[in-house]
C-alpha cells in the first residue's frame, strides 16, 4: 500500500508509526508442559524474583518448575476458554478495537499486540514490524500502576531487540496510567455496571496484584500509584471511608508483602458480619487467571465459607468502549508531533 506524504504525494519514504501494546503474557495450553515453559521464562526474569541467581535458581529447577506447572495448569484450564486464555483473547480485541478507535479519530498507525512472557514475543512483533517499514514506535505496556517488574521488563525486553537493529525507530513508551482520567471513569462505569445489575455490596474491595514490600522500600511507586488509583476510584463511585478497602492479592513465595492481602480481609469482614461485598482489580485491564480463578472463585469460595452471603466480582475493563476510549486517548495524546505521514488526523 503506498503511504501518503503531509502534501498529498505518495511515495516509499513516509514514516510509518506503530503502536505496540505489551501484556505479561499467558502459557500456549492449560497444559503442565506449557506452564513449565511460562513458568521458566516468567520467573527466571530477575525483574520479577529480584533474588541472586545463584540462589534462586537451585529453587527455581528444583522446587518451582517440577511442582508448580500441574497445579498452574489445573487453574488454567477453570478458566480457558474455546479461543483460548482469557487474556490472551481479551489483548487481541483490545488491539483491534483500538485500531478502529485511532481511525475514527484519523490517526492511522499499524497497532499490534506481544507479550512480554509467551507468545506473540515482543521480538517477533518487532521483526514483522519492521518488515512494513517501521520508522517511529510508541509502547503501551497494558499496566496502570507501574512497577519494575512488569513495565520496566517489558523495556527491558523491547531493548534487547532494538539493540541488535542496524536502524532504529524513534521510541516513545507509556511510562503509567494510573491517574488517567477516562481509565479511572471506564473502571467507575465497570462497578456501577455491576451494581445496576446486580445491587451495591456493603463493601468494595479495590484489590492489586501485590508486590514483595522490599521494591517499594527501593523506591518502586507501585503501591502509591495503586491507592492513588483507588482513591480516585472511590471518589468517582462516591464512596464514604469505610465503604472502600484496598487489598493486594497474588502472594507469592515467604516474603513479606504488600497487605492486607486480600482473601484473608474477605474472611475478615465475613467473620465481622459483612454480608455481602463486591471485589474490582483496577490493575488487570483484561481478565486473566488472577481474576477469573484467584477472585472469582478462590477469593469467593473464601468469603463464602467464612459466613458471607453475596460475592460480587466486578469484571476486568476487558474490550468495554470506555477502555477502548481511553486507550485511543492515552495513545493520541503519546503520538503528538508525529502527525505528518500516513499517521496524521484527518482535519
Amino acid at each position: 500500500m503506498a503511504l501518503r506524504s503531509p502534501g498529498g504525494r505518495t511515495g516509499s519514504l513516509a514514516a510509518r508509526t506503530g503502536v505496540l501494546l505489551v501484556q505479561l503474557g499467558t502459557p500456549d495450553a492449560p497444559t503442565a508442559a506449557a506452564l513449565r515453559r511460562y513458568l521458566r521464562e516468567f520467573l527466571g526474569d530477575p525483574r520479577v524474583v529480584e533474588l541472586p541467581r545463584l540462589a534462586w535458581t537451585p529453587i527455581l529447577y528444583g522446587f518451582v518448575l517440577p511442582l508448580r506447572p500441574s497445579r498452574s495448569a489445573r487453574k488454567y484450564a477453570a478458566i480457558w476458554t474455546d479461543e483460548g486464555s482469557p487474556l490472551l483473547v481479551y489483548t487481541r480485541r483490545q488491539a483491534a478495537l483500538l485500531r478502529g478507535a485511532l481511525g475514527e479519530r484519523g490517526y492511522l498507525p499499524e497497532v499490534a499486540f506481544a507479550m512480554r512472557y509467551g507468545t506473540p514475543s515482543i521480538s517477533s512483533v518487532l521483526r514483522e514490524m519492521r518488515t512494513r517499514g517501521l520508522d517511529r514506535l510508541l509502547v503501551v505496556p497494558l499496566y496502570p500502576q507501574y512497577s519494575a517488574s512488569t513495565t520496566a521488563t517489558a523495556f527491558d525486553s523491547i531493548a534487547r531487540e532494538l539493540r541488535g537493529w542496524r536502524v532504529q525507530p524513534s521510541l516513545r513508551f507509556v511510562r503509567d496510567f494510573h491517574d488517567d482520567d477516562a481509565y479511572v471513569e471506564a473502571l467507575a462505569s465497570r462497578v456501577r455496571a455491576r451494581w445496576e445489575r446486580e445491587g451495591r455490596g456493603d463493601r468494595l474491595l479495590i484489590s492489586f496484584h501485590g508486590v514483595p514490600r522490599r521494591v517499594v522500600a527501593l523506591g518502586d511507586p507501585y503501591e502509591n500509584q495503586c491507592r492513588v488509583t483507588a482513591e480516585r476510584l472511590a471518589q468517582r463511585l462516591g464512596l464514604a471511608d469505610g465503604e472502600w478497602v484496598v487489598t493486594f492479592q497474588s502472594r507469592f513465595g515467604p516474603a513479606d508483602w504488600l497487605q492486607p492481602y486480600t482473601a484473608p480481609t474477605l474472611v475478615e469482614l465475613a467473620r465481622a458480619g459483612v454480608r455481602s461485598v463486591d471485589v474490582v482489580c483496577p490493575g488487570f485491564v483484561a481478565d486473566c487467571l488472577e481474576t477469573l480463578e484467584e477472585i472469582a472463585i478462590e477469593a469467593r469460595k473464601a468469603f463464602l465459607d467464612a459466613g458471607g452471603l453475596d460475592f460480587g466480582y466486578v469484571p476486568a475493563l476487558n474490550d468495554t468502549p470506555a477502555f477502548i476510549e481511553a486507550l485511543a486517548s492515552l495513545v493520541e495524546r503519546n503520538l503528538q508531533g508525529w502527525q505528518n505521514g500516513p499517521d496524521a488526523p484527518a482535519r
